[in-house]
């Protein structure tokens, strides 16, 4: 049997999911991807997670990027398959369709800021760091970090971030953009992230998972395409089961119980005031 890199933590209808290599800073090896990506999928798929939290063992780092002593040994080939993997790994996270906080625990450096990138957003402790500092040994982000950083903060600051290599502390990478909360005490952390994921496992699943398909389709796209493309999805979430739970739950001065049998789709009558 294969060593857990992911260690899967189940709370009720969220997942935290842990880079289990503590002994080299949770660093990113081909092993690893894989379970993240199969991880990631066998989630999307049990019809029960409704939100996922990823973080890294221990306390120093959220991973400190791709597993160097393995990359020096590699070929031109063999460096190209497994940057495509780590890239195809991020990728499933992203249209997995299920929202996925990163919990920013210790330095996320490379590759382990690449993966925070690829999650919906990311809170930081008070201890974490970030950058993209591949051009320091003679390499160059490889796993979406060229395209997503620049799509996270401006190109300027994309530019500089990876071109001298520098990291940023928790409060830069917030004033940034890159944390959508202030950093906390690391002990406050994964509650936090927790207490967020849960929050959101509230909401009705299927609404989720269309915002994040309107989002990431919709933001390399011409506003027009964007635009439709939120119409016919904003469609098919009025003409489903989960509104009619929440708009019967919210006249009703209840909470929306999305786990319940839907029921036949009745029209909404507009009433004119008197």
């Amino acid at each position: 049997m294969s060593e857990a890199l992911i260690e899967t933590e189940r709370r009720d209808r969220v997942c935290v999911l842990r880079i289990n290599r503590p002994h080299v800073h949770n660093a990113l090896n081909a092993q690893l991807l894989t379970q993240l990506g199969a991880t990631i999928d066998e989630l999307a798929s049990d019809g029960v997670t409704r939100a996922v939290v990823i973080t890294g063992a221990g306390s120093k780092a959220f991973s400190a990027g791709a597993d160097l002593e393995a990359l020096s040994v590699m070929d031109v080939p063999e460096a190209h398959a497994f940057l495509q993997a780590g890239q195809q790994a991020l990728r499933r996270l992203e249209h997995s369709g299920i929202p996925v906080i990163a919990a920013v625990n210790g330095v996320a450096l490379g590759g382990g800021f690449e993966l925070a990138l690829a999650c919906d957003f990311a809170l930081l402790s008070e201890n974490a760091s970030l950058g993209l500092p591949e051009t320091r040994l003679g390499l160059i982000p490889g796993f979406g970090g060229t395209q997503r950083l620049l799509r996270a903060v401006s190109p300027a600051v994309a530019r500089y971030l990876m071109l001298t290599g520098r990291r940023v502390d928790a409060w830069r990478a917030h004033q940034l953009g890159l944390s959508v909360l202030p950093p906390t005490v690391p002990d406050e952390l994964l509650p936090t992230a927790v207490s967020l994921a849960e929050e959101i496992s509230r909401n009705g699943p299927q609404a989720c998972r269309f915002v994040l398909q309107a989002v990431r389709e919709g933001q390399d796209a011409p506003v027009e395409t964007g635009l439709a493309l939120e119409a016919a999805l904003a469609a098919m979430a009025v003409g489903g089961p989960e509104s009619d739970e929440g708009v019967a739950a919210f006249l009703g001065r209840r909470t929306a119980d999305f786990e319940r049998e839907p029921t036949a789709k009745k029209p909404y009558i507009r009433r004119e005031p008197k």
